[in-house]
């Protein structure tokens, strides 16, 4: 990459995730917030990918034939179940050490799944194309929000869905999000989230909308500690999800 090409990388960001990269696997450690909140995920893109593409949402292999992006993949959480659902997954993070984990971890589970160390903006300029895009828990985390939701964009292909989690840029986050969960409960590491870096959702549409996607559903994701479980909501206030569509 040229001095002066835009990067959506934030080295900060990547070295603080590599730097727990061995524990992406342990539902116990750093990562168990992510483990809890992978249920009501993954129903939520099964649904919306089986409604988009005309599946049996009870079809054990309902994404066979559906080519899939998972960008800022991590360890493989989410990409590991899209290929058990029959999806050809890419998983795409700037970690290189993310990768390798994502990579030996898959191969040990028996899936075959393209890992790759690189970013948005190089696999959108190298012409990849996917039917899904996920892009979950990753917006907060790049430099340049925009250029990272148009590089995202422009490989959806046309009927084709993205998928954005992210936590919304607001006081009550900034208690729930960061200070309860960083500082109090201790789910995350202190530093996780930089709260200057939460996005709201008018700022995560706009570009969506720019990009040429039309912005189908949007839901809140909430915290029962009764049942200690995820669960879809109206509240957008910290946790949300927004589904995007390319028109055919």
């Amino acid at each position: 990459m040229s001095a002066n090409q835009q990067t959506t990388i934030d080295a900060d960001e990547i070295a603080r995730f590599s730097a727990i990269a061995d524990e992406w696997w342990d539902p116990s450690g750093k990562f168990r917030p992510l483990h809890k909140f992978n249920p009501v995920r993954l129903h939520y893109i099964k649904e919306k990918v089986c409604e988009n593409f005309d599946r049996d949402l009870a079809d054990p292999r309902a994404f066979a034939g559906l080519r899939l992006l998972d960008i800022g993949c991590g360890g493989g959480l989410l990409a590991e179940p899209m290929a058990r659902l029959g999806a050809e997954v890419v998983g795409a993070d700037a970690s290189s050490v993310n990768v390798e984990v994502a990579r030996l971890h898959a191969e040990q589970s028996g899936l075959a799944i393209d890992y790759r160390a690189t970013t948005a903006e190089a696999l959108a300029e190298a012409g990849e194309t996917f039917d899904a895009v996920l892009n979950m828990e990753v917006v907060e985390h790049v430099a340049d929000v925009s250029l990272f939701i148009d590089a995202c964009s422009s490989m959806v292909r046309p009927g084709g869905l993205m998928f954005v989690a992210t936590i919304n840029r607001t006081f009550k986050a900034r208690a729930l999000a960061i200070f309860m969960a960083e500082n109090v409960l201790g789910w995350l590491p202190r530093g996780t989230h930089d709260y200057d870096k939460l996005v709201r959702p008018d700022e995560l549409e706009r570009p969506l909308t720019a990009a040429g996607l039309e912005v189908t559903d949007r839901t809140g994701v909430f915290y029962n500690p009764l049942t200690d479980r995820w669960a879809r909501s109206r509240d957008m206030d910290v946790n949300y999800m927004v589904l995007a569509r390319r028109p055919k």
